[in-house]
């Protein structure tokens, strides 16, 4: 929680600035053809913190989860519909880590996971935007996405009783965010705030089916926020 206010802090400095910048009673318009192209491309650049969310089957002690900042990477293709409607496909790379702490061990090496996971992320997003007001456009963006987890440990024959913790390699969830673009001289610029949820479960349980470090989770669902950085 107090890194996600980091996050939304940081984003609102960074675009504050630009907005009162446009508010001039005649401002210069750049890039007036930028949104008329049927096709637009980019990049993006950002961090992220993902969580976990946890559903039990018995009201035991529940699993804590330290979060992380990681990073963000990836490429935009945009397919427009008309002047407030586009379809973006962004593939990217997202580089995360969450320590799970369990209850009940003397040892922290039973009682500490650290989980690394590298997830190959690619949403179909629908953004609606508002009219353009000078050399700004606020937005929203939002959509289903699905992820390869490189780290998921899927097919390991090893599990916690050997220090692995497993996660499935497939992953499917749903995305929401706001935005604003601004247009500079050279390049449109868009920093904007994501939530991704997922809809699948991730957890590969343990071996044996009553482990301390699995037997009582039902499901475990990715969840986290993004800010990312795109440059058209």
């Amino acid at each position: 929680m107090k890194y996600s206010l980091v996050f939304l802090i940081g984003f609102f400095l960074i675009v504050t600035g630009p907005v009162r910048a446009q508010f001039k009673e005649k401002p210069v318009i750049n890039l007036e053809n930028e949104d008329k192209a049927f096709l637009n491309w980019g990049y993006f650049l950002g961090f992220n913190q993902f969580d976990f969310k946890f559903e039990y089957k018995n009201d035991l002690d529940d699993v804590l989860v330290a979060k992380s900042i990681g990073f963000n990477v990836g490429l935009i293709g945009e397919m427009r519909i008309n002047e407030f409607l586009d379809l973006r496909f962004e593939p990217g790379l997202f580089y995360t880590k969450r320590t799970l702490g369990y209850s009940g061990f003397t040892d922290e090496n039973d009682a500490i996971r650290d989980v690394k996971s590298t997830y190959i992320n690619f949403p179909l997003l629908l953004k609606v935007s508002a009219r353009r007001l000078g050399n700004w456009k606020p937005f929203v963006i939002g959509g289903v996405s699905a992820s390869l987890n490189l780290g998921s440990n899927e097919n390991s024959p090893d599990d916690n009783s050997s220090g692995t913790f497993r996660m499935t390699k497939k992953l499917y969830n749903w995305e929401i965010g706001f935005g604003i673009d601004f247009y500079t001289e050279y390049f449109k610029f868009s920093p904007s705030v994501r939530g991704i949820f997922a809809l699948s479960n991730e957890l590969v349980p343990d071996n044996d089916p009553n482990s301390p470090w699995t037997g009582n989770i039902d499901a475990m669902k990715t969840r986290g926020v993004f800010v990312n950085f795109t440059f058209e």
